[in-house]
């Protein structure tokens, strides 16, 4: 009897390790919808949903990327590595032993829920990697890594645990959905020539649902209503020194709607450039010029694929900006008659939603603001020009698209050699 029962006891112990092994090799997940390789958030916003792989990061597999699809309420996705039983309420990089890079706000969670400031936030298309150097790993240490697009954003070491580091993703409001590929593979001699081709990255000091690839600009939005404008605004606002920009339209997308023009800083990501006050700019599937509403009125001819758009500022001699004391030496240009005088509406611009900080009238007349002259050009030529009130901070060159497949290159500086 008693060999019996040391049987049975034996079988069980062999149950529970062969249990525990299936676990190993278990995804985890909670709050979260797996289809695929797709994740996405089912939660009620009030509670953090989590998964872990089922296998740890190795010598064979030392890295894994996210794409994000969409942002959804917040955009508070993490992507990191924890233990292999990390608790599924909690975001990675909250509770010791994980470590994550947060989209929403650039921080770094190491072991913490206050996090630290590591690297630029993450928007929609946007891809998150994270990954081991290998070579660490025997030394009970090893250095963890983040990337953004490819280019390495930075690196900590990080105690290695007996049983691996586990790649996780968390997320925590309504809407948002990454694509995993836990099989990338990253190496620093292709991640050196990305990072020679994103070096125009800085020029940019906001992206909405814009991929930013040297000087190339790819709207990567919905593109189903008009509050999915993507938009690009450049770090430094036009000025005496650099008073001109073009945009060259690589790929006009499905419907080419495709804004290029000067915007104040704090201007709304969901609005093409024109669109709201503090703005001024010429769109190509239309051929008007846009200046603080959402009616146009006809000004050039439209723009396809190949045309080349530019827009700058004709500064007083005098004009001074932000304690710029150097005039630049330029010849005024010809100034070519406007193409037609009556004010017509987009239908595409015409929507149910409130207009935007309508009370009040445009923002030319809200200040005393120094007048300036913007032209805009196609190919070359002057289409024609705007007076227009510099907003305080000065006039940002922004550029708006909103359809699928839309592609532009950039040139912030074309005049400078």
């Amino acid at each position: 009897m008693d060999d019996i029962n040391l049987h049975y006891r034996f079988l069980n112990w062999r149950r529970r390790i062969r249990d525990v092994r299936a676990v190993h090799f278990q995804e985890r997940y909670k709050r979260m919808l797996k289809n695929g390789d797709t994740l996405s958030y089912q939660g009620n916003s009030d509670e953090v949903g989590c998964y872990v792989a089922p296998r740890p990061l190795s010598k064979g597999n030392c890295y894994f990327e996210v794409t994000i699809m969409d942002t959804g309420v917040r955009g508070t996705i993490a992507v990191g590595l924890v233990p292999q039983f990390y608790k599924l309420d909690h975001q990675p990089g909250w509770l010791p032993q994980s470590v994550a890079y947060h989209a929403d706000d650039g921080k770094l969670y190491d072991g913490n829920p206050v996090g630290q400031q590591f690297g630029p936030k993450c928007n929609r298309g946007d891809r998150i990697g994270c990954g081991i150097y290998c070579d660490t790993i025997e030394a009970g240490l090893t250095t963890v890594f983040f990337t953004k697009n490819g280019k390495e954003v930075g690196s900590l070491v990080f105690p290695a645990a007996a049983e691996g580091l586990f790649p996780a993703i968390g997320m925590h409001s309504l809407g948002e959905e990454v694509r995993l590929d836990l099989q990338a593979e990253w190496d620093m001699e292709e991640a050196d020539s990305i990072m020679m081709v994103d070096s125009h990255e800085d020029d940019w000091g906001r992206l909405y649902d814009i991929r930013v690839t040297g000087t190339l600009l790819e709207y990567v939005g919905k593109g189903k209503s008009i509050l999915d404008v993507g938009l690009a605004q450049a770090r430094q606002p036009l000025s005496t020194r650099c008073h001109y920009f073009e945009v060259e339209i690589v790929d006009a997308g499905e419907k080419c709607y495709i804004a290029l023009g000067l915007a104040r800083r704090d201007y709304p990501k969901n609005r093409h450039p024109g669109w709201s006050q503090g703005s001024v700019a010429y769109h190509a599937d239309d051929g008007k010029i846009f200046h603080g509403s959402g009616v146009g009125e006809p000004f050039g001819p439209r723009c396809i694929e190949g045309d080349i758009m530019g827009c700058g500022i004709m500064f007083p001699r005098d004009y001074i900006l932000d304690g710029e004391d150097d005039i630049d030496e330029w010849d005024p240009l010809e100034v070519l008659p406007r193409q037609g005088e009556g004010r017509i509406q987009n239908i595409l611009y015409l929507n149910d939603e409130e207009e935007e900080e309508e009370e009040g009238g445009e923002l030319d007349q809200e200040h005393d603001g120094r007048k300036v002259m913007v032209f805009f050009t196609r190919n070359g030529k002057l289409m024609g020009r705007r007076e227009v009130v510099v907003p305080p901070g000065g006039f940002y060159p922004t550029v708006g698209m909103l359809s699928s497949g839309e592609k532009v290159k950039v040139d912030l500086h074309p005049l400078s050699g």
